[in-house]
């Protein structure tokens, strides 16, 4: 087994992770102050886009490890 895919996987699921868990707190924080939602969407999918981005370099040097080794 390839530990570059091991290490690709992990960084896979623990984004999908973190993203849901964004999504579930910030619907959370909506429901509690429904006058705030521009600012709580807002920071949500600023977040989560932070998190999809360190998923993918890992994902990426995953794959460069694979290839130089």
């Amino acid at each position: 087994m390839s530990y570059a895919a091991l290490g690709a996987g992990l960084a896979v699921i623990g984004a999908g992770i973190g993203i849901g868990q964004i999504g579930g707190k910030a619907m959370e924080a909506i429901a509690r102050q429904p006058e705030a939602v521009g600012d709580i969407r807002a920071n949500m999918i600023l977040t989560a886009a932070l998190v999809e981005g360190a998923a993918l370099v890992a994902m990426v040097l995953a794959f460069f490890v694979e290839a130089a080794g």
